[in-house]
């Protein structure tokens, strides 16, 4: 295929002349003004444009700022009988490859196009080697090689490239939100545009402000306009994460968002086209919900486009070991210490553990173990004792399969008997602590009770000096 040229000039001669000096060697368009040139830069697939400066009434600078605002857009000469330093620094800093001036030398000009073609295939050869990379990095972030994650990168693999909206269910800690990255970075839409909602840290009133903005004045507090999550996701994803905590007044506005993609700030009566791709998480079961009246059936079937399951660690054993090493390779280097394996009586008591709290708790196990470590295995003494079994699993509320009720997992608590209620609650906020890595409003969540009750148990029981400050 011919490298393709076009010229832009207001001047006919200049232009007609322009293109039988040039069309033995390139394929040629030409174009009078910036509408027109515009016009076959949306429309054909233009290597090099080649444009006037002065353009009657237009102005030759604007061109050049939207031709390189395209998708693919071209290397751009701009050629202008007004030639000074100060034009070519603004033509450059507008997105201009070269700068030429008039009267040209043809055979210069030739050589010019060329090296700027050869410029342009190396650009796009980087282009496509960066998005192979990126592509590739997006699911390697997602460890496992048993079938059930097979499915998922399939899935992940084949949903990614679309518009649909995309529910994935699981259980805390499966790695929801790496799967909402990755089919963020396969989508095509720019890298920057993805923004996430943990919609269950939100009063409801604070998340219809989060998600759709408002105006100023429409509440107490509402000092200035605020643009929602909707607004900053226009043209990328956003990825709603605990979707099933939403009430039902944001229920009816996240409907409309989807079906219609128009919103409403807060306080506000304009109506405003957002063109965003949603992915939502949840760890509950929606179609349970459905059931049972607490979430819109509509509303269901508009997230429920493209169903992915994320399956819980007990049920891919055989993807320990892989996330195990990758888990100690990063932590290990993290944490600064020279642990390099893991010895195979604690592979094995990793692999025989249930893991209520799934990835999310192997990797919190492997950090614990990397840290009470001073060699380079990591032996069993290193584990929580809830893998050595000194201590009971945590209780999770966990679904015993896709679209079934949630339960309680069954797990004996053994009490000492010198153990005080005081010295059990010191325990458990501990523990809750280690498990989110310091994170307290991660922690209070475990726990089951607010960050306020948190902070104040810290206080009480005299924790909240000796712990490092938390990262949420």
């Amino acid at each position: 295929m011919d490298a393709t040229v076009l010229i832009v000039d207001d001047e006919k001669h200049t232009r007609e002349g322009l293109r039988q000096a040039l069309e033995d060697d390139f394929d040629v368009y030409i174009a009078a003004d910036r509408a027109e040139a515009m016009e076959l830069l949306k429309n054909e697939r233009i290597d090099v444009m080649l444009t006037d400066l002065r353009l009657g009434a237009d102005d030759g600078m604007q061109l050049i700022e939207a031709a390189v605002a395209l998708p693919q857009a071209p290397v751009v000469i701009m050629m202008t009988a007004y030639g000074s330093v100060d034009t070519a620094v603004e033509a450059m800093k507008r997105g201009a490859w070269h700068f030429v001036t008039k009267p040209l030398n043809l055979e210069a000009l030739d050589l010019l196009i060329k090296r700027a073609l050869r410029s342009r295939k190396l650009e796009l050869e980087n282009t496509s080697l960066k998005r192979q990379v990126e592509d590739r990095f997006a699911l390697d972030r997602i460890l496992g090689k048993s079938l059930p994650m097979q499915r998922v990168f399939e899935t992940i693999t084949q949903v990614a490239p679309t518009r649909a909206t995309v529910l994935i269910e699981g259980e805390s800690g499966t790695g929801k939100e790496l799967v909402a990255h990755a089919i963020h970075n396969l989508s095509g839409r720019p890298k920057a545009k993805l923004v996430i909602v943990h919609c269950a840290a939100l009063s409801p009133q604070l998340l219809e402000s989060e998600l759709f903005g408002h105006e100023k004045g429409s509440f107490t507090g509402a000092m200035e306009r605020r643009i929602g999550r909707f607004e900053q996701a226009n043209g990328g994803t956003l990825f709603l994460d605990e979707l099933g905590e939403i009430d039902a007044s944001i229920q009816v506005k996240l409907l409309r968002a989807l079906g219609e993609r128009t919103i409403e700030r807060v306080g506000g009566n304009a109506t405003i086209k957002v063109d965003v791709r949603v992915v939502a998480a949840t760890n509950k079961d929606l179609a349970g919900l459905v059931a049972d009246g607490k979430f819109r059936e509509d509303l269901y079937f508009r997230l429920n486009v493209v169903s992915l399951h994320m399956p819980p660690l007990r049920q891919r054993k055989e993807d320990i070991p892989t996330l195990a090493n990758a888990f100690l390779r990063e932590l290990a280097k993290e944490n600064g210490k020279p642990m390099r394996e893991i010895g195979p009586e604690t592979m094995q008591a990793l692999t025989a553990y249930n893991w209520p709290g799934n990835v999310r708790e192997l990797r919190t196990a492997i950090e614990h173990g990397i840290v009470m470590g001073t060699g380079a295995r990591m032996l069993l003494r290193h584990l929580p004792a809830t893998l050595r079994g000194e201590a009971p699993a945590p209780t999770m509320h966990r679904p015993l399969r896709p679209g079934a009720p949630f339960e309680p997992a069954a797990s004996p608590v053994v009490l000492p008997p010198d153990l005080s209620i005081e010295k059990m609650e010191i325990r458990f906020i501990l523990e809750a602590l280690q498990r989110t890595r310091q994170n307290r409003s991660e922690a209070a969540k475990l726990l089951g009770i607010s960050r306020r009750t948190l902070q104040r148990k810290l206080k009480e029981l005299k924790l909240a000096d000796d712990l490092p400050d938390s990262p949420d």
